[in-house]
Protein backbone atom coordinates (compact mmCIF):
# COMPACT_ATOMS: atom_id res chain seq x y z
CA UNK A 1 0.00 0.00 0.00
CA UNK A 2 0.81 3.98 -0.55
CA UNK A 3 2.54 5.11 2.50
CA UNK A 4 0.29 7.68 4.22
CA UNK A 5 2.35 8.72 6.96
CA UNK A 6 2.94 12.38 6.24
CA UNK A 7 0.52 14.69 4.90
CA UNK A 8 1.92 18.01 2.80
CA UNK A 9 -1.15 20.29 4.46
CA UNK A 10 -3.25 19.16 7.47
CA UNK A 11 -5.88 21.33 9.54
CA UNK A 12 -5.43 19.45 13.51
CA UNK A 13 -7.34 21.13 16.48
CA UNK A 14 -8.22 24.48 14.03
CA UNK A 15 -4.45 24.87 13.50
CA UNK A 16 -2.97 24.70 9.78
CA UNK A 17 0.17 22.88 9.60
CA UNK A 18 2.70 22.32 6.28
CA UNK A 19 5.00 19.70 6.24
CA UNK A 20 8.55 21.63 5.39
CA UNK A 21 9.57 19.89 2.02
CA UNK A 22 12.92 21.76 2.08
CA UNK A 23 13.95 19.54 5.21
CA UNK A 24 13.16 16.44 3.27
CA UNK A 25 14.75 13.68 2.60
CA UNK A 26 16.89 14.14 5.79
CA UNK A 27 14.05 15.67 8.32
CA UNK A 28 10.32 15.35 8.59
CA UNK A 29 9.06 18.68 9.93
CA UNK A 30 5.80 20.48 10.01
CA UNK A 31 5.67 24.53 10.53
CA UNK A 32 2.09 26.06 11.81
CA UNK A 33 1.29 28.57 9.53
CA UNK A 34 -1.03 30.96 11.85
CA UNK A 35 -1.33 33.67 9.97
CA UNK A 36 -2.08 34.42 6.18
CA UNK A 37 1.17 36.12 6.02
CA UNK A 38 2.75 32.44 7.48
CA UNK A 39 0.75 30.67 4.45
CA UNK A 40 2.48 33.55 1.77
CA UNK A 41 5.75 32.85 3.06
CA UNK A 42 5.73 28.70 2.71
CA UNK A 43 4.00 28.71 -0.56
CA UNK A 44 6.90 31.56 -1.96
CA UNK A 45 9.65 29.89 -0.29
CA UNK A 46 8.60 26.05 -1.01
CA UNK A 47 7.99 24.76 2.60
CA UNK A 48 4.15 23.40 0.82
CA UNK A 49 4.82 23.21 -3.15
CA UNK A 50 2.90 21.70 -5.92
CA UNK A 51 0.30 22.91 -7.68
CA UNK A 52 -2.71 21.22 -5.70
CA UNK A 53 -0.81 21.18 -2.80
CA UNK A 54 -0.08 25.31 -2.87
CA UNK A 55 -4.46 25.31 -3.48
CA UNK A 56 -5.09 23.29 -1.01
CA UNK A 57 -3.35 25.64 1.37
CA UNK A 58 -4.52 28.84 0.27
CA UNK A 59 -7.64 27.44 0.92
CA UNK A 60 -7.00 27.10 4.43
CA UNK A 61 -4.98 30.11 4.24
CA UNK A 62 -8.20 32.41 3.40
CA UNK A 63 -9.66 30.40 6.71
CA UNK A 64 -6.55 31.43 8.97
CA UNK A 65 -7.14 35.19 7.37
CA UNK A 66 -11.13 35.32 8.19
CA UNK A 67 -10.26 33.57 11.74
CA UNK A 68 -7.99 35.92 12.84
CA UNK A 69 -9.79 39.20 11.43
CA UNK A 70 -12.74 37.73 13.73
CA UNK A 71 -10.91 36.90 16.92
CA UNK A 72 -9.10 40.27 16.35
CA UNK A 73 -11.72 43.13 15.88
CA UNK A 74 -14.70 40.86 16.09
CA UNK A 75 -15.18 41.39 12.05
CA UNK A 76 -14.19 39.53 8.88
CA UNK A 77 -12.32 42.31 6.63
CA UNK A 78 -10.08 42.71 3.99
CA UNK A 79 -10.49 39.19 3.16
CA UNK A 80 -10.11 40.52 -0.61
CA UNK A 81 -7.15 41.60 -0.18
CA UNK A 82 -5.27 38.83 1.68
CA UNK A 83 -6.73 37.13 -1.28
CA UNK A 84 -4.62 38.94 -3.74
CA UNK A 85 -1.39 38.99 -1.46
CA UNK A 86 -1.59 34.86 -1.31
CA UNK A 87 -1.84 34.98 -5.22
CA UNK A 88 1.20 36.63 -5.38
CA UNK A 89 3.11 34.23 -3.37
CA UNK A 90 3.46 31.83 -6.62
CA UNK A 91 1.79 33.33 -9.81
CA UNK A 92 2.12 30.39 -12.55
CA UNK A 93 0.43 27.50 -10.45
CA UNK A 94 -3.46 28.41 -11.39
CA UNK A 95 -4.67 26.28 -8.52
CA UNK A 96 -3.52 29.45 -6.07
CA UNK A 97 -6.13 31.61 -8.03
CA UNK A 98 -8.44 29.02 -8.25
CA UNK A 99 -8.95 28.54 -4.64
CA UNK A 100 -8.58 31.64 -3.50
CA UNK A 101 -11.04 32.86 -5.84
CA UNK A 102 -13.40 30.44 -4.74
CA UNK A 103 -13.80 31.07 -1.05
CA UNK A 104 -14.26 34.59 -2.10
CA UNK A 105 -17.13 33.64 -3.83
CA UNK A 106 -18.02 32.04 -0.65
CA UNK A 107 -17.60 34.82 1.34
CA UNK A 108 -19.28 37.52 -1.00
CA UNK A 109 -22.51 35.95 -1.29
CA UNK A 110 -22.48 35.07 2.60
CA UNK A 111 -21.76 38.45 3.39
CA UNK A 112 -24.07 40.48 0.53
CA UNK A 113 -27.08 37.68 2.08
CA UNK A 114 -26.60 39.17 5.55
CA UNK A 115 -25.16 35.71 7.26
CA UNK A 116 -23.47 36.14 10.44
CA UNK A 117 -19.87 36.16 10.54
CA UNK A 118 -19.56 33.23 12.36
CA UNK A 119 -21.45 31.48 10.18
CA UNK A 120 -19.59 32.75 7.24
CA UNK A 121 -16.53 30.99 9.03
CA UNK A 122 -17.59 28.03 9.18
CA UNK A 123 -18.47 27.69 5.88
CA UNK A 124 -15.29 29.48 4.93
CA UNK A 125 -13.76 26.21 6.75
CA UNK A 126 -16.05 24.08 5.20
CA UNK A 127 -15.23 25.06 1.56
CA UNK A 128 -11.45 24.53 2.75
CA UNK A 129 -12.16 21.15 3.29
CA UNK A 130 -14.26 20.54 0.08
CA UNK A 131 -11.08 22.14 -1.82
CA UNK A 132 -8.63 19.52 0.31
CA UNK A 133 -11.31 16.16 -0.41
CA UNK A 134 -11.83 17.49 -3.50
CA UNK A 135 -7.77 17.14 -5.17
CA UNK A 136 -8.01 14.02 -2.85
CA UNK A 137 -10.61 12.26 -4.86
CA UNK A 138 -9.21 13.79 -8.03
CA UNK A 139 -5.41 12.12 -7.50
CA UNK A 140 -7.36 8.85 -6.97
CA UNK A 141 -9.21 9.02 -10.33
CA UNK A 142 -6.30 10.33 -12.24
CA UNK A 143 -4.55 7.31 -10.70
CA UNK A 144 -6.40 5.14 -12.67
CA UNK A 145 -6.94 6.75 -15.63
CA UNK A 146 -3.33 7.05 -15.86
CA UNK A 147 -2.38 3.48 -15.16
CA UNK A 148 -4.50 2.44 -17.98
CA UNK A 149 -2.06 3.88 -20.27
CA UNK A 150 0.88 1.97 -18.86
CA UNK A 151 2.10 -1.95 -18.50
CA UNK A 152 4.11 -4.05 -15.83
CA UNK A 153 7.65 -3.87 -16.14
CA UNK A 154 7.49 -0.37 -17.62
CA UNK A 155 10.27 1.69 -17.70
CA UNK A 156 9.01 5.33 -16.31
CA UNK A 157 11.05 8.59 -16.43
CA UNK A 158 9.61 11.63 -13.90
CA UNK A 159 10.80 15.35 -13.16
CA UNK A 160 10.10 17.46 -10.45
CA UNK A 161 7.54 15.73 -7.92
CA UNK A 162 4.27 15.49 -8.76
CA UNK A 163 3.37 12.51 -6.42
CA UNK A 164 1.42 13.12 -2.36
CA UNK A 165 3.49 15.88 -1.35
CA UNK A 166 2.62 18.04 -4.24
CA UNK A 167 -1.32 17.15 -4.37
CA UNK A 168 -2.08 15.67 -0.47
CA UNK A 169 -3.01 12.86 -2.48
CA UNK A 170 -1.47 9.79 -4.53
CA UNK A 171 -0.24 12.43 -6.49
CA UNK A 172 -0.92 12.99 -10.24
CA UNK A 173 2.21 12.16 -12.45
CA UNK A 174 3.41 9.51 -9.67
CA UNK A 175 -0.34 8.75 -9.08
CA UNK A 176 -0.37 5.27 -11.28
CA UNK A 177 2.91 4.61 -9.86
CA UNK A 178 2.11 3.95 -6.62
CA UNK A 179 -1.43 2.57 -7.83
CA UNK A 180 0.69 0.00 -10.09
CA UNK A 181 3.09 -0.62 -6.91
CA UNK A 182 -0.36 -1.50 -4.84
CA UNK A 183 -1.38 -4.15 -8.15
CA UNK A 184 2.28 -5.67 -8.39
CA UNK A 185 3.47 -3.93 -11.88
CA UNK A 186 6.74 -3.61 -10.75
CA UNK A 187 7.81 -0.18 -12.49
CA UNK A 188 11.30 0.89 -12.83
CA UNK A 189 11.29 4.67 -12.25
CA UNK A 190 13.93 7.04 -13.34
CA UNK A 191 13.74 10.27 -11.84
CA UNK A 192 15.47 13.29 -12.84
CA UNK A 193 16.87 14.97 -10.31
CA UNK A 194 15.31 18.39 -11.73
CA UNK A 195 17.87 21.24 -11.14
CA UNK A 196 17.75 23.47 -9.32
CA UNK A 197 16.13 22.90 -6.90
CA UNK A 198 16.24 19.12 -6.78
CA UNK A 199 12.84 17.83 -6.51
CA UNK A 200 13.24 14.93 -8.22
CA UNK A 201 16.42 13.93 -6.27
CA UNK A 202 15.22 15.15 -2.59
CA UNK A 203 11.28 14.15 -3.16
CA UNK A 204 10.84 12.07 -5.55
CA UNK A 205 13.10 9.74 -4.96
CA UNK A 206 12.39 9.94 -1.46
CA UNK A 207 8.39 9.44 -2.06
CA UNK A 208 8.74 6.48 -4.13
CA UNK A 209 11.58 4.66 -1.75
CA UNK A 210 8.62 5.25 1.09
CA UNK A 211 6.46 3.40 -1.02
CA UNK A 212 9.11 0.83 -2.26
CA UNK A 213 8.92 1.51 -5.26
CA UNK A 214 12.28 0.78 -7.70
CA UNK A 215 13.44 3.94 -8.00
CA UNK A 216 16.56 5.33 -9.58
CA UNK A 217 17.77 9.31 -9.43
CA UNK A 218 19.76 10.58 -12.43
CA UNK A 219 21.25 14.29 -13.29
CA UNK A 220 19.03 15.58 -15.72
CA UNK A 221 21.37 15.92 -18.39
CA UNK A 222 21.58 12.44 -18.32
CA UNK A 223 17.73 11.85 -19.41
CA UNK A 224 18.67 11.81 -23.55
CA UNK A 225 20.90 9.06 -22.77
CA UNK A 226 18.57 6.44 -21.14
CA UNK A 227 15.97 7.22 -23.37
CA UNK A 228 18.79 6.10 -26.32
CA UNK A 229 19.51 3.15 -24.17
CA UNK A 230 16.16 1.46 -24.04
CA UNK A 231 15.78 2.13 -20.50
CA UNK A 232 12.22 4.57 -20.83
CA UNK A 233 8.98 3.29 -22.26
CA UNK A 234 6.72 6.03 -21.16
CA UNK A 235 7.34 9.42 -19.71
CA UNK A 236 5.22 10.93 -16.85
CA UNK A 237 5.06 14.77 -16.14
CA UNK A 238 2.65 16.77 -13.89
CA UNK A 239 1.13 20.24 -14.65
CA UNK A 240 0.94 23.73 -13.03
CA UNK A 241 -1.23 25.66 -15.55
CA UNK A 242 -2.59 24.27 -18.90
CA UNK A 243 -3.83 26.38 -21.43
CA UNK A 244 -6.68 25.80 -23.57
CA UNK A 245 -5.12 24.28 -26.14
CA UNK A 246 -3.41 21.65 -24.69
CA UNK A 247 0.12 23.61 -23.97
CA UNK A 248 1.20 23.34 -20.10
CA UNK A 249 3.55 24.75 -18.24
CA UNK A 250 5.68 22.43 -15.56
CA UNK A 251 8.77 22.74 -13.89
CA UNK A 252 11.69 24.17 -15.93
CA UNK A 253 12.90 21.07 -17.95
CA UNK A 254 9.94 19.53 -18.77
CA UNK A 255 9.71 20.72 -22.24
CA UNK A 256 13.12 19.61 -23.02
CA UNK A 257 11.97 15.81 -22.11
CA UNK A 258 8.83 15.96 -24.31
CA UNK A 259 11.23 16.92 -27.61
CA UNK A 260 13.71 14.14 -26.54
CA UNK A 261 10.29 11.81 -26.38
CA UNK A 262 9.23 12.80 -29.74
CA UNK A 263 12.38 12.16 -30.97
CA UNK A 264 12.98 8.68 -29.61
CA UNK A 265 9.35 7.74 -30.10
CA UNK A 266 8.28 7.48 -25.91
CA UNK A 267 5.02 8.58 -25.16
CA UNK A 268 4.90 11.83 -23.35
CA UNK A 269 2.21 11.90 -20.93
CA UNK A 270 0.87 15.18 -18.69
CA UNK A 271 -1.24 14.42 -15.70
CA UNK A 272 -3.45 17.25 -14.89
CA UNK A 273 -6.54 18.04 -12.65
CA UNK A 274 -8.93 19.84 -13.79
CA UNK A 275 -8.56 22.88 -11.05
CA UNK A 276 -5.55 23.29 -12.93
CA UNK A 277 -6.40 24.13 -16.46
CA UNK A 278 -7.08 27.59 -17.14
CA UNK A 279 -9.43 27.76 -20.05
CA UNK A 280 -8.76 31.85 -19.88
CA UNK A 281 -5.61 31.07 -21.04
CA UNK A 282 -5.52 30.54 -24.86
CA UNK A 283 -1.99 28.92 -25.38
CA UNK A 284 1.33 28.59 -23.44
CA UNK A 285 1.73 32.62 -23.81
CA UNK A 286 -0.57 33.31 -21.90
CA UNK A 287 0.68 31.48 -18.88
CA UNK A 288 2.93 33.74 -16.55
CA UNK A 289 6.76 32.47 -15.82
CA UNK A 290 8.06 32.49 -12.22
CA UNK A 291 11.73 34.07 -12.05
CA UNK A 292 13.25 32.95 -8.72
CA UNK A 293 16.34 34.12 -7.34
CA UNK A 294 19.35 33.30 -8.86
CA UNK A 295 21.03 32.55 -5.29
CA UNK A 296 18.99 29.02 -5.68
CA UNK A 297 21.48 28.32 -8.39
CA UNK A 298 24.44 29.97 -7.50
CA UNK A 299 24.71 28.80 -3.82
CA UNK A 300 21.72 26.70 -2.08
CA UNK A 301 23.62 23.18 -2.06
CA UNK A 302 26.76 24.32 -2.05
CA UNK A 303 29.06 24.47 1.20
CA UNK A 304 30.96 27.33 -0.76
CA UNK A 305 29.50 29.33 -3.85
CA UNK A 306 29.96 27.54 -7.07
CA UNK A 307 29.78 30.51 -9.27
CA UNK A 308 31.29 34.12 -8.86
CA UNK A 309 29.45 36.83 -7.37
CA UNK A 310 29.18 39.18 -9.89
CA UNK A 311 28.06 36.78 -12.28
CA UNK A 312 24.38 37.06 -13.56
CA UNK A 313 21.77 34.16 -13.02
CA UNK A 314 18.48 33.36 -15.00
CA UNK A 315 16.45 31.11 -13.15
CA UNK A 316 12.91 30.83 -14.62
CA UNK A 317 10.97 27.89 -12.28
CA UNK A 318 8.36 26.45 -15.10
CA UNK A 319 9.11 25.92 -19.03
CA UNK A 320 5.80 25.52 -20.96
CA UNK A 321 5.90 22.26 -23.18
CA UNK A 322 4.16 22.63 -26.44
CA UNK A 323 0.56 20.37 -27.28
CA UNK A 324 2.27 19.04 -30.34
CA UNK A 325 4.72 17.12 -27.96
CA UNK A 326 1.98 15.58 -25.36
CA UNK A 327 0.54 12.08 -26.41
CA UNK A 328 -2.46 12.58 -23.62
CA UNK A 329 -3.16 14.42 -21.16
CA UNK A 330 -5.04 12.62 -18.08
CA UNK A 331 -7.50 14.16 -15.83
CA UNK A 332 -9.79 12.68 -12.89
CA UNK A 333 -12.27 13.22 -15.70
CA UNK A 334 -11.04 11.07 -18.22
CA UNK A 335 -7.71 11.49 -20.76
CA UNK A 336 -7.47 13.87 -23.51
CA UNK A 337 -6.07 13.39 -26.29
CA UNK A 338 -5.63 15.84 -29.34
CA UNK A 339 -6.81 17.93 -30.56
CA UNK A 340 -6.67 19.52 -26.84
CA UNK A 341 -8.62 22.48 -27.92
CA UNK A 342 -11.77 19.89 -28.21
CA UNK A 343 -11.15 17.23 -26.14
CA UNK A 344 -9.98 19.84 -22.84
CA UNK A 345 -13.11 21.74 -23.95
CA UNK A 346 -15.26 18.93 -23.22
CA UNK A 347 -13.57 17.47 -20.32
CA UNK A 348 -13.95 21.30 -18.27
CA UNK A 349 -17.74 21.62 -19.77
CA UNK A 350 -17.74 17.76 -17.91
CA UNK A 351 -16.09 19.07 -14.62
CA UNK A 352 -18.54 21.86 -13.75
CA UNK A 353 -15.25 24.29 -12.86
Amino acid sequence: MMNNNYEPVRLEDNRLFLLDQRKLPNHMEYLEAATVEDVYDAIKDLAVRGAPAIGVAAGYGMYIAAKNDLNQSGHIGGLEQDGEFLMQSRPTAVNLAYAVKRQLKVYEALRDAGTSEVDILQKLLEEAVAIHHKELESCRRIAEYGLSLLKPEMGILTHCNAGGLATTGYGTALGPIHLGQERGYNFHVYADETRPLLQGARLTAWELHQSDVDVTVICDNMASLVMKEGRIDAIVAGCDRMAANGDGANKIGTSGLAILAKEYGIPFYMFVPTSTIDMDAHTGEDIPIECRDGEEIRTMWYREPMAPADVSFYNPAFDVTDHKYITAVVTEKGIARPPYSESLRKVMEDSHV
